[in-house]
């Protein structure tokens, strides 16, 4: 059975480190905390369970913090979690069922779900995958100040196993807004993964007007994924600014960089929604026929059944056709039957 050394990055986690490391220890064979300057109990609930708790002096680079705790793991492989993060008693089974496993099969990587949010019935409302477990030897490298990553190389493994990100109180909401104001102060240039979260984070906290023209040179050169996610990001800040048809135009170029998905169309449907039912009708019927598109893109799973299935029932309804708005409803209640629209839409079709 090969090893797992599992690392994170901490500072001042004391009300959810014990929470996540309870989880970490069913499974991992070391656990390496490196520790950017807490000054609260963070310390003292890591040594609970591990001797591995070092110091790193931050320097505005979650890259550097996590390449240092990688540094530090001796396992065949390495794994790393945020302190928020949270894992399931049937999700950490899977992980000691893929420690058997990984001898035989070998991979550089094991790609697993990041569920960040979750419906009622407890399905992920939106999740992605990362890269999550990596072969030690072969020397994985995190790459990226802000939303850091490791690029996935070698024989590439996707795994069903889900890591829920758990927040339990929000964040600082300028925190990487300050780190890439100050990265841009000192001259260094973004490359359009950087411009994406940028535009993102600029766009987060309202700022719509600058993260509009950021995103614009985005869309100019880059990959597929980040084109959708740029192309999405910007019809948001259109739309905020109360500038319809530029944000429609935004959703369109998405389309370049790979068959629709239903997330995107989706966004097109609530865009013309309650000016132009009937066309937010046929956005909406497409987003329960599409299929995929670029791969690697955040997926909203509700996108593709019980979101159409609600709005359709809407539009519908607004366009006075009785009979397709029950049918949407009907649907729409096989998926989540206790969620408020459809409790609240129960009064129109009884």
């Amino acid at each position: 059975m090969s090893e797992i050394s599992l690392c994170l990055i901490v500072k001042n986690e004391e009300p959810v480190l014990a929470r996540c490391l309870a989880c970490a220890e069913k499974f991992a064979d070391e656990i390496i905390i490196a520790d950017t300057g807490s000054d609260d109990g963070t310390r003292r609930v890591a040594e609970r369970f591990t001797d591995k708790v070092f110091d790193f002096e931050w320097n505005d680079d979650f890259a550097a913090a996590r390449n240092f705790a990688f540094s530090k793991a001796e396992k065949e492989y390495v794994m790393w979690l945020d302190a928020d993060d949270v894992i399931s008693d049937e999700n950490i089974e899977k992980i000691k069922e893929l420690k058997c496993k990984l001898d035989a099969d070998s991979p550089d990587t094991v790609m697993c779900k990041y569920v960040t949010n979750r419906s009622d019935d407890g399905s992920p409302a939106f999740s992605f995958y990362r890269e999550r477990i990596m072969k030690r030897s072969g020397n994985p490298e995190w790459v990226g100040f802000i939303h850091e990553c490791v690029v996935p190389k070698g024989k590439v493994v996707y795994s069903d196993i889900e890591i829920d990100h758990a927040k339990l109180t929000p964040g600082d909401p300028w925190r990487n807004l300050r780190i890439y104001q100050k990265k841009l102060s000192e001259g260094v240039a973004l490359d359009s993964r950087n411009k994406l979260y940028y535009g993102r984070e600029l766009k987060d906290n309202r700022l719509y007007r600058e993260a509009s023209h950021v995103l614009s040179e985005c869309l100019v050169d880059c990959q597929p994924t980040t084109g959708v996610e740029a192309a999405e990001a910007l019809s948001d800040c259109y739309a905020a600014l109360g500038e319809k048809d530029k944000a429609v135009e935004a959703l369109c170029s998405a389309f370049r960089f790979g068959a629709p998905r239903a997330e995107t169309v989706c966004k097109l449907g609530a865009l013309f929604s309650g000016r132009d039912d009937r066309q937010a009708a046929f956005w909406y019927q497409c987003a329960l026929v599409c299929e995929g598109g670029a791969a690697g893109v955040f997926r909203e799973p509700d996108c593709m059944d019980f979101i159409p299935y609600i709005e359709l029932s809407c539009c519908y309804y607004r366009l006075g056709e009785l009979d397709r708005a029950k049918k949407y409803h009907a649907l729409a209640k096989t998926v989540h039957p206790d969620h408020p629209s459809i409790i609240n839409n129960e009064k129109y079709f009884v």
